[in-house]
C-alpha cells in the first residue's frame, strides 16, 4: 500500500464521464437531497451560471461530503425553456469533495433575503445520473495518502494511544493526537499515528498575514474558523524527537511544517533552524518541507542553509492585487514570497505552490498571463490544485475585485500549463524524496 501511496509511477484510474449531463440536486422542505427528473445541472465560474457537458464531470470521489446552501436556491439548467433558471421553494447543494481533487465549477444557486456567509469549505457542482453522483472536478494527483480507503479509525485510535506513550512528554504529538486526528479527523495528522508518509509538525501559534480564509483564526464575527490554533512554540528538542522516529521509521518519510492547526512556521525560524539541525546531524534521510506563505526569504535562507529541502507557498492568485487583498500582508509584500520561492531553487530544494482553485479567477486570462511568469522567474517545480474554501460572494465583496467574465476554464488552463512547461508536476501532497527523484530525473531528460 505504501508503494501506491506515494509512487510517482501509481497509475490513476481511467477517467469516466456520464453519458448525458447528470440531473440538479436540491434540498426539499423536509432536508432530502433530491434529484429534478428533466432539470439538468449547471455550474458557476466567477459570477456567471453556465450550461455543463459530461466530459466536465466525473464520479463523486469517495469520501465527498455533501453542504446545505442556506439562503440560496439553486439554478438548473430547464430543457423546455431553453435557459438556466431557478427552481424556486428549494435549497442548493453542493459537494465538498475529497482531497486529491480540484473543482473545475462551482455549484450554482441565486440568493434571497438575508442569506448567511457559508463557512469556509469550497462548494463545487454535483448532480445525480444513472444511480450515481457526479461532480465538476478532476483529480489532479494519483496519491492514496488521504483516501477515505486508506483510514481505519479503530486502528487509528489504537495508533494515537501507542504513540502517546512512545512520546510522554512531546507537546506537539499531544497536540497532534488531543486536536487534529481526534477532534478534527486530520488526515495528515491520523498518518503520522500510521507510522507513514507525511508527517505534519505545527510550530507557530502567530501569524504575519490575516488571511479572508484563514482555518484557525479569525478576525471576522460572521465568519468562523474550522479548528482552534496551537497555543505554543514548541522545542526543537520536540520536534527533532518526532521528526527523527517518523523519518528512521516511515515509508516515504517528509517532515512538514506549516499546518492548518498553527499560525507563520517563519515566524519561529530560529527554533526550526535548530530542529533541522539535530535532525540532519543524526540522518540524511527523508524530507524536510515547509507549507508557508514565504513571506521571509532571510528566513528561508537560513533554513535552506540547515537543511530544508522543500517548500509550498500558498497563494489565492499569482496577481499581486488579488493576493494582497485576500492575504491582508502584515510587514511583507508578494515580491517576498517570489524571492522565496528563489531561494529555494537556488539551494537546489523543491518548490512548489498551494494553489487555491477559484473557477473564473484561477482560470482568467490575466491570472494564466501572472502564473506563466511565476513559474518562468521562479523555476517553479510543482502546483499543488487545491480548492478554495470559501463563500464565492463574501470572496468578491472582500477583496473589491471582479472575476473574468470570460474564463479559459479550469481544464483548459491545467492543459496550457502541462503544454507550456511540461517539467513543472501536478499535484494536492508534498512530494516524497522519490517523487521528487523522479520528477527531478524528467527534467533533466
Amino acid at each position: 500500500m505504501a508503494e501506491l501511496a506515494t509512487s510517482p509511477l501509481f497509475q490513476a484510474r481511467p477517467v469516466e464521464h456520464p453519458a448525458e449531463v447528470p440531473f440538479m440536486l436540491f434540498a426539499d422542505a423536509e432536508g432530502e437531497i433530491v434529484e429534478h427528473e428533466t432539470w439538468r445541472c449547471v455550474g458557476r465560474t466567477g459570477k456567471t451560471s453556465v450550461v455543463l457537458q459530461p466530459e466536465d464531470f466525473i464520479p463523486l470521489p469517495e469520501g465527498s461530503e455533501f453542504f446545505f446552501l442556506p439562503g440560496r436556491v439553486p439554478l438548473g439548467w430547464n430543457p423546455k425553456s431553453g435557459k438556466i433558471e431557478p427552481y424556486e421553494g428549494t435549497e442548493a447543494v453542493a459537494a465538498f469533495i475529497s482531497p486529491a481533487h480540484s473543482q473545475t465549477y462551482l455549484a450554482a444557486y441565486e440568493k434571497r433575503g438575508t442569506a448567511p456567509i457559508l463557512p469556509l469549505y469550497a462548494y463545487t457542482a454535483v448532480g445525480w445520473f444513472n444511480d450515481r453522483f457526479w461532480t465538476a472536478a478532476v483529480r489532479v494527483d494519483p496519491d492514496l495518502r488521504q483516501d477515505v480507503s486508506q483510514f481505519h479509525q479503530p486502528l487509528v485510535d489504537r495508533s494515537i494511544d501507542q504513540m502517546r506513550k512512545r512520546f510522554p512528554a512531546n507537546r506537539v504529538v499531544e497536540h497532534l493526537a488531543e486536536n487534529c486526528a481526534s477532534d478534527y479527523s486530520c488526515r495528515a495528522a491520523q498518518n503520522f499515528f500510521l507510522n507513514r508518509w507525511e508527517c505534519p509538525v505545527p510550530a507557530s501559534p502567530a501569524c504575519n498575514a490575516t488571511c479572508l480564509g484563514c482555518i484557525s483564526l479569525q478576525e471576522d464575527e460572521d465568519v468562523h474558523s474550522a479548528h482552534f490554533r496551537l497555543k505554543f512554540i514548541p522545542d526543537p528538542n520536540e520536534i527533532a524527537e518526532m521528526a527523527l522516529y517518523h523519518i528512521e521509521s516511515a515509508p516515504y518519510p517528509i517532515v512538514s511544517f506549516g499546518q492548518g492547526c498553527e499560525g507563520e512556521p517563519l515566524l519561529v525560524w530560529e527554533t526550526l533552524v535548530q530542529a533541522i539541525q539535530k535532525i540532519r546531524a543524526q540522518t540524511p534521510k527523508g524530507i524536510i518541507n515547509m507549507n508557508t506563505n514565504g513571506s521571509k526569504p532571510d528566513a528561508v535562507e537560513a533554513l535552506c542553509q540547515a537543511g530544508l529541502q522543500s517548500i509550498r507557498v500558498s497563494m489565492n492568485s499569482a496577481r499581486k492585487d488579488w493576493y494582497t487583498n485576500y492575504y491582508l500582508p502584515r510587514n511583507y509584500a508578494f515580491e517576498d514570497i517570489v524571492e522565496s520561492l528563489k531561494v529555494v531553487r537556488k539551494h537546489g530544494g523543491w518548490a512548489s505552490i498551494n494553489y487555491f482553485v477559484f473557477p473564473g479567477v484561477t482560470d482568467a486570462r490575466a491570472e494564466w498571463e501572472a502564473l506563466q511568469r511565476l513559474i518562468e522567474s521562479t523555476d517553479l517545480n510543482m502546483i499543488q490544485w487545491r480548492n478554495f474554501t470559501i463563500d464565492p460572494d463574501w470572496y468578491f465583496k472582500k477583496v473589491r475585485l471582479e472575476p473574468d467574465p470570460e474564463p479559459l476554464g479550469v481544464l483548459k488552463l491545467q492543459e496550457l500549463v502541462r503544454t507550456h512547461y511540461p517539467n513543472v508536476a501536478f499535484g494536492y501532497f508534498n512530494p516524497s524524496e522519490e517523487t521528487q527523484a523522479y520528477y527531478n530525473e524528467r527534467r533533466t531528460r
